[in-house]
Parts: structure tokens; C-alpha cells; sequence
């Protein structure tokens, strides 16, 4: 099933999961568009989310029973203000979102956006989605890329108030935070770290598509 919506940077149709990663597949997409590998980077909650109260009185002494085992973090850390920081909402996921220039931005001018590659000589898909992540946040030994084929794709095509725009098919690939509480994260004006709910407010006219995209 296809949709479409406006994309970062024109109209783009929509598509769910399930393409290949292989460079066969990738050098066969037709046309000069150029491939896109993009990396959503996320970090997994840290501490159990609170329980819905309606849900709580039916569980009450499985609460309890898992609070015995459950590490207590300060409040300030579950509501931390600091974007930048991967010590805050450890209740809930965050995904890194860089802030520069990514291919496609009208005008070149500098957009938040995922980490990301252009597809140019790598073996497969996936490695271009490693060599976009590691050009960010260096070593990718804190790191963990779930499965080889993308979670999702994009295609953008020129709008009419954007003809000069080039069409390229964006394909997103999910990583995660393994076993670290910082990256020094480069080759960027800025970054930051955010909650899904946060990241749909970055991309308002993708949140349709993102909301099925990225399950949490």
C-alpha cells in the first residue's frame, strides 16, 4: 500500500517496510534519483514507564512485586530539558536528530534531519546506513543496527513551488543505543535527543507516516 504526503522538501509517496538492502536492488531503482541510506537512531527507555492508574488497580501486587527490583532515578532525570543529554526521559525512547545540511534541503540551507548517506559505492544498503551513522557518532561499538533490510522508505519528488529540487528515494534504517550514556556527535551544526512525541512535532507534515514507522 502507497500513500502520499509533503515531504522535507517536496511531495513524497509513501511506502511501507520490506525492500531489499542489496546493491543489485539498490542500483535498480530506475531513473538518475539518487539513493538515500538514513539511519533512525534510537535509545531504548532505561526505566519501566509509569503504568496507566486504570491499568494499576487491576496490577497492584505485580506492581509492588516489580518495584522490589526496580532502580529509582531522580525525577530530574526522567524529565531532563536538556535536548542534548541522553540521561533524560529515561522512561521513554529518544532518536538522535542532527541539524545541517541534507541532501535535497531547499536552497542547501541547513535542516534538522536523521543521519544520513548518499549510496554511492558500499556493498549493500545497510553498510551505507552504518558509514552514515559511524560519520556522525564515530565508533559503532555502542551500536546496534536491528536487521539488514530498511524499515521504511521515501521517495521526493520537485514540488511546484520547488522545480529545481532533485528526486531521490530515502530509505530508513533502525539502530540502537547499546551500553553508553554519550556519543560525541560531529559533523553537524547541532543535534539533539527526542522523545517520538517531540519528533513528530520536528516533522509535522511526515508525522502520519513516521507514527507507523516507528513503533514504541
Amino acid at each position: 500500500m502507497q500513500r502520499s504526503c509533503t515531504s522535507l522538501v517536496g511531495r513524497r509517496q509513501l511506502r511501507t517496510r520490506g525492500f531489499c538492502s542489496s546493491s543489485s536492488r539498490a542500483a535498480n531503482t530506475g531513473g538518475d534519483d539518487k539513493i538515500i541510506a538514513s539511519v533512525v537512531f534510537e535509545r531504548l527507555p532505561v526505566v519501566i514507564p509509569k503504568i496507566d492508574p486504570v491499568v494499576y488497580a487491576f496490577q497492584e501486587f505485580s506492581f509492588r512485586w516489580q518495584q522490589q527490583y526496580r532502580r529509582e532515578y531522580p525525577e530530574k532525570f526522567l524529565k531532563k530539558s536538556d535536548a542534548r543529554s541522553l540521561e533524560r526521559a529515561l522512561d521513554r525512547r529518544l532518536y538522535l536528530l542532527l541539524y545541517g545540511t541534507a541532501y535535497g534541503s531547499p536552497s542547501g540551507k541547513p535542516t534538522w534531519h536523521f543521519p544520513e548517506k548518499v549510496y554511492e559505492s558500499e556493498g549493500t544498503l545497510r553498510k551505507c546506513a552504518e558509514s552514515a551513522l559511524q560519520s556522525v557518532v564515530g565508533d559503532l561499538s555502542h551500536t546496534y543496527f536491528v536487521g539488514n533490510a530498511p524499515m521504511g522508505h521515501i521517495v521526493a519528488q520537485p514540488s511546484d513551488s520547488n522545480q529545481d529540487l532533485p528526486s531521490f528515494k530515502r530509505f530508513f534504517f533502525k539502530s540502537q543505543v547499546i551500553a553508553t550514556n554519550k556519543f560525541n556527535i560531529g559533523r553537524c551544526d547541532d543535534f539533539v535527543w527526542v522523545t517520538k512525541d517531540e519528533l513528530l512535532e520536528y516533522f509535522p507534515e511526515q508525522s502520519d507516516y513516521l507514527k507507523k514507522m516507528i513503533i514504541s
